[in-house]
């Protein structure tokens, strides 16, 4: 953890997710409320069995600037987010050019603990948001996070949940951990008029690097 606090990351972001991060337009994709045998559970259920992973060694602190998911076509630039005003997590822009967000009080990918990676599954007027398709997610699958020192750290999906805005489960998310781990997060289940009423989160750990 960097300046903030366990307590208050978690409740920072926490709020942050709960406040629709797909946005509050566009046409929702039926695949965010759908689960997936073998690798994901409806809310607050324990995730089915993770596949074996062997961990590797922590990477160096280093930002992230690309995300890539190849098995479901996510390529997309990173930025940082931070907090908003009103002590909430900020999310990235409603834009065009939708791109994924690194909360940048959360561990750098690679490095020990939870790093935690969002994005829009709808961004408004402009339809489709990057993680549209995070729901799609099996384990086994790869995530390819690329760090700002040239290196990419390759993480395996070890389990894909979705889960009621208000079970958000913050410890599994954001509580410690022993060894390097990734948080993709993005909305999904049935669309009201005001966002969504799930979350879907992506857990993956680290399982290679290359220069």
């Amino acid at each position: 953890m960097t300046s903030l606090s366990r307590r208050a990351f978690v409740t920072a972001s926490t709020a942050a997710l709960l406040t629709g991060c797909g946005g509050g337009h566009g046409t929702a994709p039926a695949a965010n409320s759908t689960t997936k045998q073998g690798s994901s559970n409806q809310g607050g259920a324990t995730p089915s069995a993770s596949p074996a992973v062997r961990p590797v060694h922590a990477l160096a602190r280093s930002v992230p600037v690309t995300l890539r998911v190849p098995a479901i076509g996510v390529d997309t630039p990173v930025m940082q987010l931070g907090l908003a005003s009103d002590g909430t997590v900020q999310v990235p822009p409603i834009t065009a050019h939708d791109r994924a967000g690194w909360y940048r009080y959360s561990p750098t990918p690679g490095r020990t603990g939870p790093s935690v990676i969002l994005g829009h599954v709808t961004v408004g007027a402009y339809g489709d948001g990057v993680f549209r398709h995070l729901a799609r997610l099996r384990a086994g699958d790869r995530i390819d996070a690329v760090l700002e020192n040239g290196t990419t750290a390759t993480f395996t999906v070890t389990a894909v949940r979705t889960v009621a805005k208000a079970d958000f489960p913050s410890d599994e998310v954001y509580g410690n951990v022993d060894r390097p781990e990734l948080r993709l997060i993005t909305c999904g289940g049935t669309r009201t008029g005001t966002g969504y009423l799930d979350n879907v989160i992506v857990f993956a750990a680290l399982t290679a690097a290359s220069p």
